[in-house]
């Protein structure tokens, strides 16, 4: 690594000047997959004891910039994995165009007050619940849990087995007519069961990706997906319209399409 000297005085935490000074020679100087200097070399290098260099490496893992590994070191990680979110690309939810998506299970419950106000149904109304993974490049980068009302669904068949009634939900559900959808994309952490579906430790960082179907002027379909924050970033295609709009901790990014 080429830039020496030590850091000088500044308001932010050291680490974290540590951490811009860290990712303008990982940009100048190294490759995807090449392997840092050890920690001793860091922190000689740039004046810093062994706690802070961590507490930097640690953050630039975090934002994904950094990969671990075992026997080996810390490597430069590969730049995000583009994804695309809109159904254009993507397609509706059930869609040949959707093998990249794998159920986990699927169940009928009754909705409780949060999803019922989030559908527009009554309380206590009958819910089918589908949770799939999104594999891009043979990795999960994604989880879903697709919300949709039984009334959506007057025509469901009956099913024997739990596979049985995922498939017939989607099904079902690529057979209406899409009037249009809304998004609203917020930052947050991965809870327990999230992230052993991502196979990321809880409370890593992840996007939260809340979709709305309409059909025939109503909403028929409610998905929350969430995706790694520290691997992929989401494209909404040209089409997608944005807009940022203020929520009560921070902004969500609104699109349609």
């Amino acid at each position: 690594m080429g830039t020496t000297g030590q850091l000088s005085a500044v308001p932010e935490p050291k680490y974290w000047h540590l951490r811009t000074v860290l990712l303008r020679a990982i940009d100048t100087e190294f490759s995807t997959g090449q392997v840092l200097p050890n920690e001793r070399e860091l922190s000689a290098r740039f004046g810093v004891a062994r706690a802070t260099l961590r507490q930097a490496l640690d953050q630039l893992e975090l934002e994904g910039r950094l990969v671990r590994r075992r026997g080996i070191g810390t490597l430069v990680a590969a730049p995000r994995v583009g994804v695309p979110v809109s159904r254009n690309e993507e397609g509706w939810p059930g869609a040949p165009g959707g093998q990249a998506w794998r159920t986990v299970d699927c169940t009928t419950a009754p909705a409780s007050a949060q999803l019922a106000q989030a559908l527009g149904i009554l309380v206590g109304a009958t819910v089918h619940t589908v949770r799939r993974t999104r594999q891009v490049q043979g990795r999960s980068m994604g989880t879903e849990s697709l919300h949709v009302p039984a009334a959506s669904l007057p025509h469901l068949p009956g099913f024997r087995a739990e596979g049985d009634r995922a498939r017939s939900v989607l099904r079902q559900l690529e057979r209406l007519e899409v009037d249009g959808e809304s998004r609203s994309v917020e930052l947050g952490v991965a809870e327990a069961e999230e992230a052993a579906l991502l196979e990321r430790p809880p409370g890593s960082p992840v996007l939260v990706v809340t979709t709305q179907y309409a059909a025939a002027g109503r909403l028929v379909a409610l998905a929350v997906s969430t995706y790694r924050a520290d691997t992929c970033k989401l494209t909404f295609g040209e089409a997608g319209l944005v807009e940022v709009a203020p929520v009560a901790e921070g902004a969500a990014v609104r699109t349609a399409s």
